[in-house]
């Protein structure tokens, strides 16, 4: 098995790092347009192999996509991080660009290759390689949900006094700010819902946290975060190239479900060798439904911007 991460930043390394670390695949290629980085950062990884215990070989790459030829899984993370006080919208004119010119030349050398976007805007990147490649959507999916889902279950943790892996708790809708919908009602602590044990008032804050999750993060360390969106890639490509058929928030392709077209929208997917298989209808209520209505409505604007570009 094959991989390539594109984008040697520290999203993209971190990625890297958790795919060797897993023996996910027997190559790994770091790609990055800036000279040496990929190069510098795939041979410090590999001089900690002998110490980890991996045998995966990491090659880094400045911008030689025939390196990357035969990959099973791509994961894009190139483009510019968010700065603190920028939002994810305004990084849309430089990342359409990028994530273009990646996934054509990819696909120049790795014709069957499945796509993780973490790029941001992440909704409106995943829908731009989808126009952009004409794939089919299965091999399209975008990290947003699963990471704002792991964001969730740690804020809830923090109430709950518990640990996170106990909990069943998922955000669907746009990866954004304003567009995230963490359903609180539907969360569970080993299959007894939250809201037994959690005020109104507790609630509230959990769900407003986990909404700036980014955001906070932007403002404490001065970048995006990289720990838990890395992992959040890894752990997708670890579920299609184990074909563990995991149960995960992504942004996919809808073709009627939930009601939409024409839109790249974070929902329950079950994930496995042919990338995303499945997409899971869950029951929203009223308040739910509205929001979500309310998240594809932004995520569209946002989509509308590209055929300005």
């Amino acid at each position: 098995m094959k991989v390539t991460v594109v984008g040697a930043g520290a999203v993209g390394a971190t990625c890297a790092d958790n795919i060797a670390r897993k023996e996910l695949c027997n190559e790994l290629v770091l790609l990055d347009i800036k000279e040496g980085v990929a190069e510098g950062k795939a041979q410090d990884m590999m001089q900690t192999a002998t110490l980890l215990g991996f045998d995966t070989k990491i090659i880094g790459s400045t911008n030689d996509y025939a390196k990357t030829a035969g990959s099973d899984v791509v994961v894009v993370t190139s483009g510019l991080p968010r700065k603190p006080g920028m939002t994810r919208e305004e990084l849309i004119g430089v990342n359409a660009g990028i994530v273009k010119t990646v996934c054509e030349n990819i696909l120049k050398y790795s014709p069957n290759a499945i796509f993780i976007i973490i790029s941001n805007p992440m909704d409106t990147m995943a829908y731009l390689a989808l126009k952009s490649t004409g794939l089919p959507k299965h091999r399209i999916i975008g990290m947003g949900g699963a990471l704002d889902s792991s964001r969730f279950k740690y804020q809830l943790s923090q109430h709950l006094g518990c640990s996170p892996s106990d909990l069943n708790a998922i955000v669907v809708g746009g990866h954004g700010d304003t567009t995230m919908i963490p359903l609180i009602s539907k969360a569970t602590w080993n299959s007894v819902p939250v809201t037994r044990y959690l005020s109104a008032e507790q609630q509230e804050k959990i769900v407003k946290d986990t909404m700036v999750g980014g955001a906070t993060l932007t403002a404490l360390i001065g970048t995006s975060a990289w720990y838990a969106p890395g992992a959040a890639g890894a752990a997708l490509v670890e579920s299609i190239l184990r074909d563990e058929k995991k149960l995960f928030t992504c942004c996919v392709a809808l073709d009627g479900e939930y009601g939409l077209n024409d839109i790249c929208l974070g929902v329950p997917v079950v994930i496995g060798k042919n990338g995303w298989e499945k997409i899971i209808d869950i029951e929203l209520n009223e308040q739910e439904k509205a929001a979500f209505a309310k998240s594809a409505d932004a995520v569209r604007n946002m989509n509308n911007v590209l055929s300005t570009l």
